[in-house]
This record gives C-alpha cells, structure tokens and sequence, in this order.
C-alpha cells in the first residue's frame, strides 16, 4: 500500500507529529483507516489528500509545531507564555521596592517559570524565534527594572522640590574614601541622594540650595536635578521596547497558531466533502 513518493501508508503515517497522528485518530483516520482506505480503489489518491492535509507545514512562519506542546491548542501555550512572564516581571519591579537592587535574583528565580512556559510553546522555526525574543526581552526586563525601578518610580510619581545641600559624607572601603551627597528635604530631614553632582561634595557648597525630585512616601532616595534629568535615556527606550516584544510577541503567535488552526480545519473538511 503506497501513499505517495513511493513511502508506504505507514511510513508516511510515521512520518507526521504525534499531535497529528492524533488528530487523525480522532477523526477517525487513524492508522488501520487509512490502510484500508489505500486497499480500495483509486484509494491511493484519496490517502495522499488525506495526509498532505495534516502534513507539517513547510512556512517557515507556521506557528503549530507541536514538540514539547503536548498537542492541543496552538493558542494556549503562547497565552499562558504571555501570562506566565508578564506577571514574573511586575513581581521583579515591585520586589524592588523592598530589596532594592537585589530584586535582579527574584527576577531570576521567576525566570524558572518563565522558562518552563517556554519550552511548552510549540517548537517550530517561527516558535523558537518567538522563543528567543520572549527570553531575550524578559533578561532586559529584570536587569533594568531591578537597577531602574526606583528612577522610573520617581520619573512617574516623584515631586520636584528645592532642597539644601547638606555636609557630605565620606564612605569608601580598601583605604579609598569618597564623598556622598546629602541633601536637607523641605520636611528638614537629611537624606542621602541617589548620585553625586558636581557641587554637593564640595564643602562650601553646604547651605546652598538645588533643584531635586524626591518620593512623597520618603521610600526612595531624592535624586538632583529635574525630571528630564532621570528620564528618556537610552535604557528607558530600550526597556519599552522589551516589554513591547514580550506583550507582542506571544499575542502575535497565538494570532497566527489560530489562524493556521481555523485554515487547517476549512482544508479538513474540504477534504472530507471531497473523499
């Protein structure tokens, strides 16, 4: 019993994913079915339609491969892909408001889910570059967010105030000590800023007045200078930009795996009207 290119039913048959084999059991074109569909005649041709239809796709832009999906829906994995990371980054960035910096290993611990979403999305050419710009954009992410989260919150929420500069002081390690900024706050407490200008360590510079923008709950360090100071740097685009590639990317295969599905099933019954 050939099917077609001189391979046998079953080789052909062998030859599909097991998510199709699946689906063609399911439908009642299992294999015993289309071995006796190729004894009938002219039955030869009618299997060679049969199995072209479930034949893995040859677009490099298919988004149904099915290796580590367990079959199924192409749409739910890239969804649950979408969920799964979305919500690992926003636990790294508020992490930061308790840890600080430190948050970068929360981010790393979430990443072993974030991993496991993707390597249950299908595995086709198009789902590994989904794949490697999901990941890429999620490293982006949690490194920035983790190192940004507090300039970011004060770009948003921060209050630009007129603060003092205070008398620096002096913290270093190794025998090398540097001075740190410190600033008197309208409420008259004394903080230390996020970085150094080039006047607040010099001591005569102490009474003298600046521009800053500090956090209304006291949580975050002020930071000198404006908000135009702490925002629109090349790390803020870039991190837009990764969280546009880690919405966008999963939603656009989950689009297309539905698309190819809603194709694949107008092609099955078209072949079953036409057998």
């Amino acid at each position: 019993m050939v099917a077609g290119d001189g391979r046998s039913v079953d080789e052909e048959f062998a030859g599909l994913s097991k998510s199709r084999q699946r689906a063609l059991e399911e439908n009642g074109l299992g294999l015993p079915e289309l071995r006796r569909i190729a004894a009938e005649e002219g039955g030869e041709r009618r299997v060679r339609h049969i199995l072209a239809e479930y034949a893995p796709s040859t677009s490099r832009w298919d988004f149904q491969g099915d290796r580590w999906a367990g079959g199924g829906s192409a749409v739910g994995p890239w969804m649950r892909l979408l969920l799964v990371s979305v919500v690992s980054v926003v636990v790294c960035l508020l992490s930061t408001y308790v840890i600080n910096k430190y948050a970068l290993f929360v981010g790393a611990a979430c990443g072993l889910a974030v991993l496991w979403a993707l390597l249950r999305t299908p595995l086709s050419r198009a789902g590994l570059v989904v794949r490697c710009l999901v990941g890429a954009a999620y490293v982006v992410l949690i490194w920035a967010g983790s190192q940004s989260a507090d300039a970011w919150y004060l770009h948003v929420r921060g209050q630009e105030a007129t603060v003092t500069y205070a008398t620096p002081v002096n913290q270093g390690s190794h025998g090398v000590r540097t001075p740190y900024c410190r600033v008197k706050l309208p409420d008259r407490s004394v903080r230390q800023t996020f970085r150094n200008d080039k006047r607040c360590t010099d001591a005569d510079s102490a009474g003298s007045k600046a521009d800053a923008i500090i956090d209304p709950s006291g949580h975050y360090r002020p930071v000198l200078g404006d908000k135009s100071d702490i925002g629109g740097d090349v790390a803020g685009y870039v991190s837009v930009g990764a969280a546009a590639i880690l919405v966008l990317a999963p939603l656009t295969a989950a689009y297309m795996g539905r698309r190819n599905e809603t194709q694949g099933g107008r092609a099955d019954r078209a072949g079953g009207a036409s057998a």
